[in-house]
């Protein structure tokens, strides 16, 4: 016997406020854990402290954390920071990288060399400073007294893993030396450095 009653059709309210759960194909970001015993590695002794050079297996963990999360590294401490500056220094190129003792560096943190044609002597002081801790114009000009005092070098950089505070720019003792004899680098144009030298790392 055929059912010949017509087709019902029901209408079913739904509730203007739904949760949907969205599943994405991605698979989700790594968390790196950062370990570093040791960024660089002592080369020799010199009066200005130690020429070192970077440690390969530390510097491919650092671009790791680049890549996936770059504010992994403000577990670094003061030291490892002086010591990840001067493994950038070498993994940039340069021909001898210092790294003054943690005491009686005179304001200078590391010095990177180059030698031969266009040579030039770096002294960089890095302040590893919290997020609000910002570098003060006091700070930038004590640099410019050492490179004053150090005959050799012939240009300073303040690297912050901070930021510098308003108007050092246009400080009138401080912006004549901008930038080629002095260079201010905060923690942005700091980690965007570090990334470009690690991305043939991994």
């Amino acid at each position: 016997m055929s059912d010949d009653r017509p087709e019902m059709t029901r209408t079913v309210l739904v509730p203007e406020s739904i949760t949907l759960t969205v599943v994405s194909d991605e698979p989700p970001i790594p968390q790196i854990p950062l370990s570093l015993s040791a960024i660089v590695e002592t080369i020799a002794a010199v009066p200005d402290g130690n020429i070192v050079r970077l440690l390969a297996p530390a510097w491919a963990e650092i671009a790791k954390v680049l890549k996936h999360d770059a504010t992994a590294l403000s577990s670094l401490s003061s030291r490892q920071w002086e010591e990840l500056v001067a493994a950038a220094y070498d993994r940039a190129g340069y021909d001898e990288v210092i790294l003054t003792p943690r005491s009686g560096d005179l304001g200078r943190d590391v010095i990177a060399i180059k030698t031969g044609w266009g040579s030039i002597r770096i002294i960089d002081q890095v302040k590893a400073y919290k997020p609000g801790h910002k570098v003060t114009a006091n700070d930038v000009r004590a640099l410019l007294g050492v490179l004053q005092a150090d005959q050799k070098a012939t240009k300073g950089i303040v690297t912050t893993t901070s930021d510098f505070a308003p108007g050092i720019a246009s400080d009138p003792f401080i912006s004549p030396f901008v930038p080629y004899r002095l260079e201010l680098i905060d923690g942005v144009h700091l980690i965007d450095r570090l990334r470009s030298l690690s991305e043939n790392a991994l």
